[in-house]
């Protein structure tokens, strides 16, 4: 069943046709058109209440018609999908933030549902389409300590006490990183502008002063700016990942992805927001391990010569890459009695139910895949259209 995504508007988003999100949304329905001057930051693919996916034939939520008609088995013995599928476009960045984990969710939901709004945690992949750039986990000790050495206007706003205690491990990396987060903004202040007007070159020469001025120049005076000093900054490029688990500190800096997550919308914010920031909250359940950035790439698992999953330690989701070249004019697709959301990025080709049946997809195509029918499926070629094709599934993983 092919699907009309829900595309989002936030201000973070790229604008226009610059927006890979507006793209696939105006190749995905005829009723989408793109204004040149509105960020287009999100395209939403799956149940959510928030932003419901619909089936184009009949304009039925996915969620009312997986719910009336799951006795088929369409998800397995599912009740409802348990991932989101997403594509984002950033042009600036997101919050400094972490996910719940279950028992967190469930106490902030129960504590405070007008700002957590469901019960579930929300764990999370993002796969580059572009050059994607993120904060995600804190840096080692070793390192922090090295850049508030090379930035002293830091190591002062910190305390040169507290800066000692980094060598104790994550007790000292807390202590600091909340010493950070809560100090009054005139202090916050000056210490941004004195990094800005005295330490370009020893900016320039760590690697981060392009992200610096971007950030200072989207958030000025944001505590949110100097948590890079803190948290690893990755450059991702087009195929490569980084998964999120619970407790996890990150930000989302430029860039275009796809992004697959339990299916809620829980978020802790403690920076670079007009949002509810939650700093104490935030710091109570952050994961304070420090660890290199090559260790927060997710590497996949190359299933056969067209296929990557991307399967992290969770069950409520796994992502398959297709990758098929012109040259392969079929190639068999399986999908478990779970089924799954299939977005397509580029090409052309025939989906050849195991009836006979057919149905034409091409880039900007989203699919619902029933489990009760995904176990024989063949991507052709069309006659006279050999083209590369890419594309990506999203499925609960069953895998674990």
């Amino acid at each position: 069943m092919e699907l009309v995504g829900k595309v989002n508007n936030y201000d973070w988003g790229k604008l226009g046709t610059q927006s890979e999100a507006a793209k696939l949304a105006a190749l995905n329905s005829s009723e989408f058109k793109a204004d040149e001057k509105t960020p287009y930051s999100e395209l939403w693919m799956g149940d959510h209440p928030s932003g419901p996916s619909v089936i184009k034939s009949s304009q039925v939520e996915l969620g009312k018609f997986i719910a009336d008609n799951n006795g088929n088995g369409l998800i397995g013995d599912l009740d409802k999908l348990p991932f989101l599928f997403k594509v984002l476009s950033i042009r600036k960045a997101l919050s400094i933030q972490v996910h719940p984990d279950k028992k967190n969710a469930e106490r902030l939901n129960a504590e405070r549902p007008d700002v957590y709004r469901d019960p579930n945690h929300k764990p999370e992949i993002a796969i580059a389409l572009t050059p994607f750039d993120a904060l995600c986990g804190f840096r080692t000790n070793e390192e922090i300590e090295k850049i508030c050495t090379r930035l002293p206007p830091l190591s002062e706003l910190l305390g040169s006490e507290n800066v000692k205690l980094l060598s104790t491990g994550a007790k000292g990396l807390r202590t600091c990183f909340e010493k950070l987060m809560t100090s009054p903004e005139n202090l916050t202040n000056a210490c941004i502008d004195a990094i800005a007007t005295k330490y370009t070159s020893v900016l320039q020469e760590m690697g981060l002063l392009e992200s610096f001025n971007k950030i200072k120049r989207d958030f000025p005076g944001d505590s949110g700016i100097l948590a890079l000093f803190f948290v690893n900054l990755i450059r991702l490029q087009p195929g490569e990942a980084i998964f999120l688990a619970a407790n996890e500190i990150h930000a989302y800096l430029e860039g275009d992805c796809v992004e697959c997550m339990s299916c809620s919308d829980n978020v802790v914010r403690a920076g670079l927001t007009p949002k509810y920031k939650d700093v104490a909250c935030l710091i109570e359940m952050l994961n304070f391990e420090g660890t290199p950035p090559e260790m927060k790439l997710f590497k996949p698992t190359q299933i056969d010569e067209c296929l990557e999953r991307f399967a992290p330690p969770i069950k409520d989701f796994a992502v398959d890459k297709l990758s098929i070249p012109s040259s392969l004019k079929e190639y068999n697709l399986k999908l478990d009695k779970y089924g799954g959301i299939m977005l397509v990025l580029n090409g052309e080709r025939q989906l050849v139910f195991s009836d006979g049946k057919e149905l034409n997809v091409q880039r900007g195509s989203i699919i619902f895949i029933p489990g009760n029918i995904g176990e024989n499926l063949t991507l052709k070629v069309k006659e006279g259209k050999a083209d590369n094709f890419q594309g990506y599934i999203a499925k609960y993983n069953s895998y674990l």
